[in-house]
């Protein structure tokens, strides 16, 4: 996993309101979009632009279907991780289910986890 990359996308749309905006509403071509043109940029270089770096198939897959549990495993930042997807699925999971339902079924999705270590986050 280039879990460098996932990441950056992970930090990079969530705290942009508008690039979550797009992540949520189109996330196949957000992530093609975001992978050939914000993601390239080389951080505090603007102007310079890398070639380094590309998700994999099942990065690629896993981000366009929202798959934290994926994403989590291969080793993305279980934090960069959680707040992305608060940000897309709080409001939802609030008004139908009441408060922390998001955090409570990120947490169920991930209860295979209990009890082992969590996978390496090292880049």
């Amino acid at each position: 996993m280039s879990k460098y990359y996932v990441n950056k996308f992970l930090f990079t749309v969530d705290r942009d309101p508008r690039l979550l905006s797009r992540y949520t509403e189109e996330p196949r071509s957000f992530v093609s979009v975001w992978e050939q043109s914000i993601g390239s940029r080389l951080i505090g270089n603007e102007a310079e632009a890398s070639t380094a770096h590309a998700f994999t198939e099942e990065e690629r897959r896993a981000l366009i279907e929202h798959d934290f549990v994926t994403l989590f495993e291969m080793g993305a930042h279980f934090f960069l991780n959680l707040t992305l997807f608060i940000g897309i699925y709080d409001e939802p999971y609030r008004e139908k289910l009441g408060p922390l339902a998001f955090q409570r079924a990120f947490a169920s999705k991930l209860g295979h986890w209990r009890g082992k270590a969590y996978p390496s986050i090292m880049t």
